[in-house]
């Protein structure tokens, strides 16, 4: 008779269990966002490493506003990208075809959906559900 484990033990224990398991997986959720989307020291683009460059960048190309956190080559394509849609752009570089204006609008497109993913309200309520149930530290 001592051997009787307690259902509600168990239910309890079973609780706690999912209970971490989904909130692994919310934690999980926002660094994935931060660590893979919003690094402040890399290309958005394409991921290079970047740092005082960013600063040149804006400099250099003042007439401009960059939203973008952008190295250097994807600054320049992204300027050539933006004077192409203005009837200008950089005739020596043929290979900014149309296939090359659709990636830039994609790439676009696809900045504008995180971004809008990063303001729902579902994203927003992960967000302060966390920061209300984190433990003390």
């Amino acid at each position: 008779m001592a051997d009787i484990i307690s259902i509600d033990d168990k239910l309890v224990l079973a609780k706690e269990k999912k209970d971490a398991l989904i909130r692994k997986r919310k934690i999980q959720a926002i660094q994935k966002i931060f660590q893979c989307t919003q690094c402040a020291f890399k290309c958005e683009k394409c991921g290079t490493q970047i740092g005082q460059e960013l600063d040149v960048n804006r400099n250099k190309n003042r007439d401009l506003r960059i939203p973008y956190r952008l190295c250097e080559s994807c600054a320049e394509e992204y300027v050539d990208y933006i004077h192409k849609h203005q009837g200008k752009g950089d005739p020596d570089c043929y290979w900014r075809n149309d296939a090359w204006l659709e990636l830039w609008r994609s790439w676009i497109a696809y900045q504008g959906s995180i971004d809008r993913y990063l303001k729902s309200k579902e994203f927003v309520q992960l967000l302060h559900e966390l920061k209300q149930n984190r433990p003390d530290e």
